[in-house]
């Protein structure tokens, strides 16, 4: 190659780095612009402040312009991860910039749902005696406490959906935040904030060599970011335990560390029931001694979910039974659903066909990730996350974008061989959901920013995540028997 070719390809690589460092710096000032703004159509009125922070910008974004911040936040996010997966694979970031984002969100309020009015509201039922998973919030002491009575619709007549050990972490931030709704909100956002940064640590330790694609994927990544952390979402938590029962799988070899992985795994499952998935992937990274240590992690997982489960009484997953045939409006399961004009009939119709769809997907994914038999275990039992994670919130016929968290914390350890592909394959997912959950409140809209933002979730989301189905099995078919395994990560040598 000649000099000129040469310079020619480093002025175009010095380009690329510089573009995507614009649009990282661009979506993350348009979300966080969204999150310190005074309350609009994406985040609800939390009142006083009390001794928790206030809204640092004296501004209020109506409905049209704060959905499209969010909209360019998204497309401009997106657009980095594209240069990043294409690319050079990003760069680490520095600590302080780390530190400095997660400042901010600490300071912002969160937004694109009102489910942390939600857990501020279970937290508080509980933290006063009384049983949340039997209470809805609208009848709760006449519906005139001053956090449980602003609940937003739809969830003010639904009691709590999530396990003992988030309900239970939910009550702790209420007993701190008291009868201040901001106070019990900021408790909250510190976890989740601490859940997002214990990830990244865990991460960096399963993975060494790959720091610069954790942060492209993890820690700098604005859809995540956005939907996560600003969004204060239980699922960053749930994901943080999940990848942690991975850490502790990795870092201890002998059956020690199967139970510190189970106990780990059992604060997940007790949190959210999905994230009982790491039991699963876990199983399938073990290698050495196999048997034993999966059944001292089942058994783990068993005592510390039942003690929780005793803890908290029977009537803990009763809202999982009644949501189970839920399907969201997003979805093209939705498309389904109408056109049989519903019934409980088509719905468990819909439930089987998502389960086929789910386990083909799963084999889509396999074929394209092959997790690698000679790799760490925490690395495979992250790429099985993948594989199976992904596979659900691409099938699933009620999923959301936050739902799709633990599919992002996986994925670094995806190997090259697949990387673009299944990158970017995941990314469309997300993206489309973020667009499609945005503002993300069913309340504070206009009729017109209305009629725009139904459209996008009801007919272009859709139609997107049809493509995304097809490129997947596309994708499987022409390429999977093509992949190599998956690299081990850089400086690693096999472990177990």
């Amino acid at each position: 190659m000649s000099h000129n070719a040469s310079d020619a390809g480093d002025r175009a690589g010095v380009t690329r780095v510089r573009v995507r460092l614009g649009f990282l710096v661009a979506s993350f000032a348009l979300l966080l612009v969204v999150g310190l703004s005074l309350p609009h159509a994406a985040a609800p009125d939390l009142g006083p402040r009390g001794w928790a922070p206030g809204h640092l910008l004296p501004f209020a974004l109506d409905p049209a312009l704060v959905t499209a911040a969010m909209w360019t936040a998204y497309v401009l996010g997106a657009a980095a991860i594209v240069l990043a997966v294409t690319g050079s694979g990003g760069r680490e970031l520095p600590r302080p910039v780390v530190a400095v984002l997660a400042l901010l969100a600490a300071l912002a309020t969160p937004f694109g749902s009102g489910d942390h009015v939600s857990y501020a509201a279970y937290g508080r039922i509980l933290a006063l005696g009384d049983n949340p998973w039997l209470v809805s919030p609208n009848t709760w002491r006449g519906g005139t406490d001053p956090v449980v009575s602003r609940v937003e619709a739809p969830w003010t007549e639904e009691p709590s959906v999530y396990g003992p050990f988030a309900t239970l972490i939910q009550g702790l931030t209420s007993h701190g935040g008291g009868d201040n709704l901001r106070q019990t909100v900021w408790l909250w956002q510190l976890i989740v904030i601490a859940s997002w940064l214990a990830v990244r640590w865990a991460l960096r330790r399963m993975l060494p060599g790959r720091e610069a694609r954790i942060d492209a994927i993890w820690t700098a990544n604005p859809l995540v970011f956005s939907v996560g952390v600003l969004g204060a979402h239980v699922d960053l938590l749930a994901t943080a335990l999940v990848v942690l029962a991975v850490w502790a799988a990795h870092r201890h070899a002998g059956l020690g560390g199967a139970a510190l992985a189970g106990t780990f795994a059992a604060l997940a499952v007790s949190s959210k029931f999905t994230y009982a998935v790491v039991l699963l992937a876990l199983l399938l990274a073990f290698q050495r001694r196999r048997l034993a240590r999966g059944g001292v992690l089942l058994a783990s997982t068993a005592v510390v979910a039942g003690a929780l489960q005793l803890w908290a009484g029977p009537n803990v997953y009763d809202q999982i039974g009644r949501s189970a045939k839920a399907v969201a409006l997003a979805s093209p399961w939705r498309w389904f659903l109408e056109a049989f004009n519903g019934g409980p009939t088509v719905r468990s119709l819909i439930s089987a066909l998502a389960a086929v769809a789910a386990i083909g997907f799963a084999f889509c994914f396999f074929r394209l990730i092959r997790p690698h038999r000679e790799s760490t275990v925490g690395a495979r039992a992250l790429a099985w996350l993948v594989v199976l994670t992904g596979a659900y919130a691409l099938a699933a016929p009620y999923s959301l974008p936050w739902y799709d968290v633990i599919v992002w914390a996986g994925l670094p350890a995806v190997g090259a061989a697949a990387v673009a592909v299944v990158d970017l394959i995941l990314l469309a997912r997300l993206w489309i959901m973020t667009m499609a959950y945005t503002p993300g409140r069913v309340l504070g809209m206009t009729p017109a920013v209305e009629d725009v933002t139904m459209t996008v979730r009801t007919q272009v989301a859709p139609a997107v995540l049809l493509a995304v189905w097809a490129w997947l099995v596309r994708s499987a078919g022409r390429g999977g028997s093509r992949q190599q395994p998956a690299d081990r990560p850089e400086g690693s040598a096999p472990r177990r």
